[in-house]
Formats: structure tokens, sequence, C-alpha cells
């Protein structure tokens, strides 16, 4: 039977990795039950906390803490929430990655996200590499999908960082980022809206624009390093 066994379960009971994506699957469930809570609380606040998680899932936290403030929030509604859901992040798709690089899981379903992370941080790794711990603070500052702590601590984990030290450090890194694109951005934010008030709106479009265009920038890179390989 392909996939997780019973015989790997004490495994990935007793391997760090395990243990994180336990920690992210139970807090993927309790941020879920929180949002289905807020839900029939205060139904209509709980949107903008549903559309900020959203942006920071599909974009990063840059569009996520925008969208935020260009909403009214304050630092104590925007930040902790994009701190909570990079967590999660990490604590799902870095250990999945490691486990499944490690052949602990066999799903196919996993093998194009494998291959996609990995070749992400081998593309984006070089700085980590030479500088090590310092590059990899340095690295996770860069609030977008494929340029911060999800790639930053698969990156950890291929240069050998131990599972432990590697969380820690992109954890921390990655709290210290946001408090100060939080600052950043709500500035940004109140300077675009005394020009108008759908102005900060502009800024998140902007900010998801060129998110968009990266990774269309790079698919198109990549497409053509396979149609004309380099020779050497």
């Amino acid at each position: 039977m392909r996939g997780i066994t019973p015989s790997i379960l004490p495994t990935l009971l007793h391997s760090a990795e395990g243990r994180m994506l336990l920690a992210g699957l139970a807090l993927a469930g309790l941020l879920l039950l929180g949002f289905g809570i807020g839900w029939t609380l205060f139904p209509d606040s709980i949107l903008q906390y549903a559309a900020m998680t959203g942006l920071n899932l599909l974009i990063g936290p840059g569009a996520g803490m925008t969208f935020g403030y260009a909403s009214g929030m304050t630092h104590l509604q925007v930040v902790p929430l994009n701190m909570l859901v990079e967590t999660l992040h990490v604590l799902v798709f870095y250990p999945l990655f490691a486990l499944s690089w490690q052949h602990l899981f066999d799903l196919p379903a996993l093998k194009s996200f494998v291959a996609r992370m990995h070749e992400a941080a081998e593309l984006r790794g070089g700085m980590v590499r030479k500088f090590g711990i310092a590059g990899l603070m340095v690295f996770v500052f860069v609030p977008f999908w494929m340029t911060g702590p999800v790639i930053g601590s698969i990156i950890g984990f291929l240069i050998g960082l131990r599972p432990w030290v590697n969380l820690t450090v992109v954890l921390l890194s990655t709290y210290v980022a946001i408090s100060l694109w939080a600052l950043l951005l709500n500035e940004l934010s109140a300077w675009a809206a005394t020009f108008n008030r759908l102005a900060p709106w502009a800024l998140l479009v902007a900010i998801v624009l060129i998110a968009v265009a990266g990774h269309l920038l790079h698919r198109s890179r990549n497409r053509h390093a396979i149609v004309h390989p380099r020779r050497d």
C-alpha cells in the first residue's frame, strides 16, 4: 500500500519533521475552527480575516498585510494573524518536503510539489549556502511565497541544518520580518490614503501584480531552459 502505512507512523512520531507536521496540522485545524466560530459570531468581520489569510497563502504576507491595512485594520489585527499563517505554512510544507525527500512518504500527489520546491530552493539558495544561517535569515525577509520562509526552510534542510535549528531560525526571522514589513506597509497605506481613499487598494493590486509577474517570468525562464538547454 502506497502512502503512509501503519509501520511508518512510529517513525513519523519519532522524527522531528513528523512532529512538526502534526503540530502544523493541529494548528491548521484550530485556525479553521476559529474561522468557523467567527463566521457564526461576527460573519462580516471574519471575511476580512479570511481574505487576508487567503492572500497570504497565495501571494505572501506582503499582500496579506497590505490588504489588512487597506481595510483599516490595526497592527494587533494584522501582525499576529500573518505570523500565525506563516508559522502554519512552514510547519506543514517544510516537513512534507523533508519527509518526502527522505522517502518516509510515498504519495504521488507530493512528487510535483517536492520537485517544484527543490527547484526553487536550488535556484534561490546561493546566498544561503554561502553565508549559512546568516544568509537564511536575510532570505526569509523577502515577503513572497516562493522566496520567504517556506523555501528558506527547505534550503536550510538541503544544506544540512538540524530540523529544530532550521525551524527556529526561519520562524524567528519571519516574525522579525513581518514586524518590520508591517511598519513599512502601514505607513505606505496611510500615505497613499492621503491622496485617495482607494489608493491603498491600488498598492495591494501593485504588489499582487509584481508577485504574479515574477512567477510568470520564473516559469518562462524554466520553459526556455528546457527548450534551449545550456551548452558548455
